[in-house]
């Protein structure tokens, strides 16, 4: 594979971080613990092009795709911008426009590309069994469970709600109505929602894409966490390199040095498994166990850029109040959507002993 990046992932990129850059201020992010979405902001991305650019023509995008889209979540890790891009755009919209149809487009997508709505996807984690179930009923099914945590529920306008039916999984799309929402707190911000349904009527199916929606959102989990750890670690090196002690620059210390050297092998490792992953995706190929991999180091790696970065800047890290701090629990907060580490390598496990010898 080449790892180059496209002119168009290039431009995207470029383009985001601007509009990033000029938009994403602490009034924005809010206090810790608060917030999630910044609605002006999602508009401002909207208006400039960057949410229809990686989706098909057939739906009103740019006809770019994951390659474009993991792009654009690198900088909005970067920025900790607290927009739901994975869920609405890279999840829920591409969802919609490969498996739906023109009038499925129409109602939820077109909102989604004007950012005017959000979409959230309700998914169990790897390994972990499905918290709600369908039953056929009419014209329609019937769902009923609950899910924890689901990101970006808190104030989504739509869900994608992934159920057990007849032995296998469907994955339905509801409108909030038809939802009960309880907003919830995560470790950084307020944007998360318990899902419950009890019943619930379900008209419209895109069928067995569970899977397809696990695999990339994990892999734009990734993306987002490769920002994270990229910032963080340049944010850390650059206080190294002004913070004295005992009269003499942190950098200069051989433990800090070794401590930077290893962070920066780990953001490596998480670049090049994610970008890895997603070629792999993108053509078409067979990719578990590669998103695995990519997972595994986005987690492991994250966690240990994350801690590097607190340690380095000392008191200051674990100031809530510090840039550092939204970099940390950005990381911690990404290490386990879809999965920590230990999922990931029992999940790898078990796809290398059911592949033929």
């Amino acid at each position: 594979m080449d790892f180059t990046l496209t002119e168009a992932q290039r431009d995207l990129a470029s383009l985001t971080r601007r509009i990033l850059t000029d938009k994403v201020t602490p009034e924005v992010l809010g206090p810790h613990g608060s917030g999630g979405f910044d609605a002006p902001l999602w508009t401002s991305l909207a208006q400039a092009g960057v949410l229809d650019a990686a989706l098909p023509q057939s739906v009103g995008g740019g006809g770019f795709g994951l390659l474009e889209q993991c792009s654009v979540l690198a900088e909005i890790g970067r920025a900790v911008a607290p927009v739901p891009y994975l869920t609405s755009v890279v999840m829920g919209a591409a969802a919609v426009a490969f498996f739906g149809d023109g009038m499925l487009a129409e109602r939820w997508i077109v909102p989604v590309l004007r950012g005017d709505h959000v979409l959230a996807v309700a998914l169990p984690d790897y390994g972990v069994p499905c918290g709600f179930t369908a039953e056929a009923d009419g014209d329609g099914w019937r769902l009923t469970g609950a899910q924890t945590a689901v990101p970006s529920g808190a104030f989504a306008h739509g869900f994608l709600i992934e159920a057990a039916i007849d032995g296998g999984r469907q994955v339905f799309l509801l409108d909030r109505d038809a939802v009960t929402v309880s907003p919830q707190r995560t470790v950084d911000h307020a944007d998360a929602a318990l899902v419950e349904l009890s019943g619930a009527k379900a008209t419209v199916s895109l069928g067995d894409v569970g899977e397809w929606l696990r695999l990339r959102g994990t892999i734009g989990v990734c993306a987002q966490q490769l920002g994270v750890v990229e910032r963080a670690l340049e944010l850390t090196a650059a206080y190294a390199r002004e913070r004295k002690q005992f009269g003499h620059l942190i950098g200069s210390f051989q433990a800090v040095r070794q401590r930077l050297a290893d962070a920066y092998v780990d953001v490596e490792a998480v670049r090049l498994t994610l970008w890895q992953a997603a070629w792999r995706l993108s053509e078409g190929l067979p990719a578990a166990e590669e998103v695995a991999t990519a997972k595994f180091w986005a987690a492991e790696a994250g966690h240990r850029v994350a801690h590097t970065a607190v340690h380095i800047h000392g008191g200051v890290g674990i100031d809530v109040d510090h840039t550092l701090h939204r970099y940390f629990v950005a990381a911690k907060r990404l290490e386990f959507t879809f999965g920590g580490a230990t999922a990931q390598l029992g999940g790898l496990g078990d796809l290398l002993a059911a592949a033929p010898a």
